[in-house]
């Protein structure tokens, strides 16, 4: 949702939201439930060896960014929507609760604010729909924004027309864009049309953050008190943006911004 009338002297212009475990926290379980699907299906699926899941799962997690991407590198074949399917359709979304002091604190700011995720679009729409916050955002930048299929011109109405040319190199089949790579953070920028210096990206990852910040961004770390390399705030919980940051809601000059919310629902859209 873009808010009108921002003064020329706001110091943000956009807000730049990692998802899973940043607007609810870890302890959703959330997490451990999608790791669990996803070793349960590199060894029903991929048929890897039992005893080698767990180690494998991380390591490529850690080297690739997820563990999707690790297994597309190794040479793994396997449908993109299949496997989204079968890792997050069975995810205990009862555990996400709507969350109006979020919903209100995302609704007051004026600046432009986006989703930037690498899960898939239809885990983006239930993890916004179970929190109360699909109205939020102006748009979702997912898994298919960075990773269109083969033909590419998608003519989904859920999706901005127009922005697909901006992703000039698209990524190889056996290839996966996908954070913490910069690549991909810098696609984001161009696809979203941000200024870096004028955006703030809050994430719950180290590396995230440390990319974002070799982008352009500044960068807030969420779920945690200590500040990460690259990370300019550091925020125990998603709640606590108006204590850490004040000047979302300021001009430079210290006034108050007032921030056009318009009183319809509107739907959240997928970049591509």
């Amino acid at each position: 949702m873009a808010a009108s009338g921002m003064s020329n002297k706001a110091k943000y212009e956009c807000l730049l939201f990692d998802m899973d475990d940043t607007l609810y926290p870890m302890s959703s379980g959330l997490n451990l439930a999608c790791r669990k699907n996803i070793e349960d299906y590199m060894l029903h699926h991929l048929q890897i060896e039992e005893s080698e899941v767990p180690k494998m799962c991380l390591d490529l997690y850690k080297e690739y960014g997820t563990t999707m991407a690790g297994l597309k590198e190794l040479g793994y074949e396997f449908d993109n929507d299949e496997i989204h399917a079968y890792i997050h359709g069975r995810l205990p979304y009862d555990s996400l609760k709507p969350d109006p002091v979020l919903r209100n604190l995302l609704l007051s700011m004026p600046q432009r604010k986006i989703i930037f995720t690498n899960a898939d679009e239809a885990h983006a729409a239930q993890v916004l729909s179970r929190l109360g916050l699909e109205d939020c955002f102006e748009g979702i930048i997912c898994f298919e924004t960075l990773n269109p299929p083969p033909k590419s011109e998608s003519d989904d109405d859920n999706c901005f027309s127009g922005n697909s040319s901006k992703t000039e190199n698209k990524p190889r089949a056996t290839h996966i864009l996908c954070k913490p790579n910069l690549e991909a953070i810098e696609a984001a920028i161009q696809i979203a049309n941000i200024d870096p210096d004028k955006t703030v990206f809050f994430d719950d990852s180290a590396r995230n953050i440390a990319a974002g910040k070799a982008a352009g961004l500044h960068t807030v770390i969420v779920g945690t008190s200590i500040l990460v390399p690259g990370a300019d705030y550091a925020l125990n919980s998603i709640h606590n943006i108006k204590e850490a940051l004040p000047e979302i809601w300021d001009a430079e000059e210290g006034e108050q911004m007032e921030a056009v919310i318009q009183s319809s629902v509107i739907e959240t859209v997928v970049l591509a």
